[in-house]
Parts: C-alpha cells; structure tokens; sequence
C-alpha cells in the first residue's frame, strides 16, 4: 500500500487521531472545522459522533479522558466559545487518557459571525496550542498533541485556520497504534472541582504551564531554520508559508506550539537578526509577549488584523508593491442567496409580504437578512433569536414584538435555542417563534442531529419530535405547518403575533439539496398570461430571471416547489411534470 496521500488538513487531523489511537470523538458541525468528524467517522475503531452543541462534545471527551481512552472533540472558534464553560474547568482536572480539541479559526470571514482568535481563549484558560502549516503536520501534531497531553496531564488544543483545514498537501500515513485504557482510579481532588479541590488544582495548573514552557526552548516543533540575518520571522500555521514563498532567504522562527510560548529561544533568535517580523494572523498574540519581554518587533504596526494573510500582503508590506506573482484576480461579485426551492424562502416571503421583522439565528436562514427578503434584523449567535426575542418584550413591552417573530433552524434550535425556549416560558413571554424545519444541520453540509433520526455513522436511531419537545417544556400553542402552505402561514403568523401568548409555528419542508430529494415537477410561465409585474421576482428565487423585457424560468434549476405560483395574480405560472 501507499503509504503517501493527498488530504485536506482536516483529513490529515482525522487521520492523526485514528493513528494516534483515539477511541471517541464528539463534535458539532461548524465551518470550517465540519470535515474532521466526517472523514473519522469512516473508520471503524474509532465511535464518532454528532453532539447537540460543543459543550456537550468537550463534556463527552471529559468523560472519555477520565474513562482512560484516548478523546478528540472538534469545533469551529464560535463553539469555542459554548464549550469554554468545561474547557476552563477541564484544563484544572487534568486528562487521565489524551485529550485533543480541535478548533478551526476563520481568519476574514468565509463563513463566521467574527473573527476571534483561539489562542486569546487558550492563554486565559491556560491551555496548550498546536498550530501546524500543512497537512502533514496536521497529522503529525494531532498525535503529537495526544502525547503531550498524557505528559503534561492536560487538554490541548489543535488550532487551525480555514486555509489549512480546506488545503491539500501530501501526508504520509502510518498503522494506527492501539492503546490500553489507563486505569481510572477515583481522585476526588483532581476531578471534583468544588473550591478546595480547584484550589490546589489550580497550582497544578501554573506547575505544568511553566514546566512546558521551559520544555518548548527545546521541542522539535519550534525551529529557527537560519538565513541571511538581515531579516527574521516568528511565524507559525499556514503564514509560515507565506514568509516561506516570498522570503526564501530570511531567518525564521516556526512555532509549532504557540502557547506557552519559548522566551529563551525567541530572545536568541530576535538577537541573531537585524531586524524581526512576527507575522501572525488576528491577534497579536505572540507579538504582545514577545514585545512585554522588552524585546524589539515590528507586528501589527504593519500587518492587519484582519482577514486572511496572503504573500501578496507580505510583499506590500516588505516591497511596498507586488507583481503578477502575486496579484489577485478580481473574481465576480456573487453574492449569496437561498438555494431555488429552499422551504426557508416560502417563510420569509410570507414575513415579508406581513411586513414583520425577524430576530434571526445562525444558518443558511440568515440570508433572509438581504435583498429582496430583507426580513431578518439581528443575528448574533446560536440559539439567540428567541432570547433577543424574549429581552425586546421585557424591555419594550408586548405591543412592541406585534411585528417582530424569532426564526431558529432546527439544528440551532436544537443546539442552543430550546435553552433561550425554556427562559421564555419561564418568565411568562409571548410572542411567535418559528422553527424552521429543514430536517438537517444544512449551512455545513448536511449534517444529521438528534431529530433527524440518524447517527453520524448512518445508522437509525431516535429522532426528537420537536412539537413534543416544546410542548414539554411548557409551550401549549405549537403547530406544524407545511413550509410551502403560505396561506396556512400567513393566517397563522397574523394571529399569532397579535395574540398573548407563546407560539411556536414549526416550519416543515426539507431542504432542496438534502440527498435523495425527487423533484418530479418545474415551474413554467404563460407568456400569454405573463404582464411582467415582476411580483414572482420579490420572492429572489436564482431560477426566475428577468430578461430582455420576459420573465423566464430556468428549467435546470427550478425545482417545482410552486412558490412562485402563489404569488402570481394572473395565473401565469403552471406547475407542470418534468
């Protein structure tokens, strides 16, 4: 066999974990960290899972760790931030078998709310990071990460970018190498963190993070590779190569474990150069450090903060121009929309026509936040459309939400959204929230979750019924709608958001794109009947286009959901069989 393949970084972690003997792995989808689970769950040693939120999947690695198996949870750096609540306690505790937490950042916003940095995250939870440059090192530091973690008796955290996790590289792969359990043994002191415990714990923990960092002058992972000295780089992850590309000649200090960071190593190396960058995306989180040891960098003085780093902004900076090497070619402004047939654009049509504002949620819904839906006013985290909801009544009063619903998918709603439900219900809110039911986690690439009948692995098990659940947690009026009944939604959201009670009105149509959907039906137009009123275009369906003075529906992309059809008042628009 071949030992050498192409992979993606989030493959090339995968695989690290499988090699590295890991026994569970939980995570919740999140771009672009969504791949890791997909590509493990494909061998069979290792029991994969999809978990509610990533609180849940750092708690499940916990458990696992304290069990004795080897433990990965992954997550993008918004979930992060729902799991720090474990993650900070978890870093007191200690392992007993390796813990890796895997967390994709996403430097300028490919598909994310903001543009933390997870190493902010780590330092305050004093937590251990591994960033590698390529797919290879992906690998190699995931298993790496594991042996640490067993060292140090700590969880560490695998940081990558959205360039890394979506890039391909050749990795050369290994046998997995089977573990024993380690023995659990009952320790009050290390893994009950009431006061007393947490106290001593909390020595441990200042204990191993200087033992690591006096560890990290000499790890094979932080090397200086010597050049010229006129100019030096303290770099690491995927800017590594961008200095590589465009300074081929400079000194360069790769960090592969970015915290603790190596104080002797980087006062060595700033002293051996003329003149020294720290280049490093987001924050300047190596930079500040390095610069409180009284040392003399040029950082963030010059390099953004923002977005993604590339070798054409290296060579702006150190050239003051760039050349066809590196300039980028501007590709077409294409701006996303909601795919032709998604149940989501029925909703928000109704919304729209009702003249009603949307406190909205993560997912593909959002983008009924732009023209021509232009329904969705707020959108801020997972699950935070029925608590903006819930604070706008308790602010302003129950005449101020008449025009306002919360939208919540049901994977969000599911995540983060039935916590924000049950404070509703708690302290007596009205109003109307609308799940919509697309019976998928659709934004990452179609995920299952825990209402949708099946496991990460395929297999069938217990789907959630959302009605029954909201009903159970004090909700009495629910329904269930059909997503594409616009009548059924239009007289329901009406009453509802003039009445006095909690609604919850859950939206059921499954997503367009979901694997196996049969679309025996298309849409066409009468040019006959057709007076170009434009009124199908409101809707912003991608397969109804205006052109040389006719309204045309593309065939190829139309679906036959009939949306369009309810909005023509000239019966123009037939739904006809393929």
């Amino acid at each position: 066999m071949d030992n050498k393949m192409i992979m993606l970084g989030n493959e090339a972690i995968a695989r690290g974990a499988y090699e590295a003997g890991v026994d569970v792995s939980s995570a919740y989808p999140g771009t672009p960290s969504t791949e890791i689970n997909e590509a493990l769950c494909k061998y069979d040693a290792v029991y994969t899972e999809w978990a509610p939120n990533e609180k849940v999947a750092v708690e499940v690695a916990f458990g696992a760790s304290v069990a004795g198996k080897r433990t990965l949870a992954c997550m993008k750096h918004v979930g992060l931030n729902v799991a720090s609540d474990p993650l900070y306690t978890f870093a007191y505790t200690g392992v007993n078998g390796g813990a890796v937490i895997v967390v994709a950042d996403d430097p300028g916003l490919a598909s994310s709310q903001n543009e933390q940095d997870t190493r902010m995250v780590a330092r305050s939870a004093h937590v251990p990071v591994l960033e590698p440059s390529d797919s290879q090192e992906a690998k190699d530091f995931t298993i790496l990460g594991f042996e640490l973690s067993e060292k140090y008796d700590t969880p560490v955290i695998l940081r990558t970018t959205t360039k890394l996790a979506h890039s391909q590289s050749v990795v050369e792969i290994a046998d997995r190498v089977e573990r024993p359990a380690v023995p659990y043994e009952r320790n009050l002191r290390k893994y009950v963190m009431m006061p007393a415990s947490a106290i001593g714990r909390h020595l441990v923990v200042e204990d191993r993070e200087n033992r690591m960092a006096k560890d990290a002058e000499t790890m094979a992972i932080n090397k200086v590779e010597k050049g010229d000295g006129k100019i030096g780089f303290i770099t690491s992850g995927i800017a590594y190569q961008y200095v590589k590309e465009v300074c081929p000649t400079a000194s360069v200090l790769k960090l592969g474990l970015v915290n603790p960071l190596p104080k002797k190593l980087i006062e060595d190396f700033v002293a051996s150069v003329e003149t020294c960058y720290v280049f490093e995306e987001l924050e300047p989180v190596i930079e500040e450090q390095v610069k409180s040891w009284g040392l003399k960098v040029l950082g963030k003085e010059l390099f953004t903060k923002q977005g993604e780093y590339s070798a054409n902004l290296l060579k702006k900076v150190l050239y003051g121009k760039t050349d066809e090497v590196y300039d980028k070619v501007e590709a077409p402004n294409r701006p996303p929309i909601l795919c032709p047939g998604c149940p989501h654009r029925s909703v928000f049509s109704v919304l729209k026509k009702l003249k009603i504002h949307a406190a909205g949620d993560i997912g593909c819904y959002t983008l009924g936040a732009v023209a021509p839906l232009d329904v969705i006013d707020t959108t801020v985290c997972m699950g935070a459309s029925i608590s903006t909801l819930h604070g706008m009544e308790k602010a302003c009063g129950k005449d101020f939400i008449k025009n306002w619903v919360a939208v919540i998918g049901d994977s969000t709603f599911l995540h983060t959204g039935i916590n924000s439900l049950i404070g509703a219900v708690y302290n007596k809110c009205t109003g109307t929230i609308l799940i919509l039911d697309n019976r998928t986690t659709g934004m990452t690439g179609h995920q299952e979750h825990s209402a949708t009948g099946k496991t990460l692995k395929g297999e069938e098990t217990y789907a959630i019924d959302l009605a029954s659940l909201c009903k159970s947690v004090g909700v009495t009026n629910v329904l269930e709608i059909n997503a594409f009944d616009v009548e059924a939604l239009e007289r329901e959201i009406k009453k509802s958001v003039l009445g006095d009670e909690l609604t919850v009105i859950i939206a059921k149509a499954p997503c367009a794109l979901l694997k196996g959907q049969k679309f025996p039906n298309r849409c066409e137009i009468s040019a006959e009947k057709c007076k170009k009123c434009k009124m199908c275009l409101k809707i912003g369906c991608p397969a109804i286009s205006y052109r040389d003075g006719a309204i045309t529906i593309d065939e190829t992309m139309c679906n036959g959901c009939g949306l369009c059809k309810n909005y023509c008042k000239f019966d123009a628009i037939e739904v006809v069989q393929r």
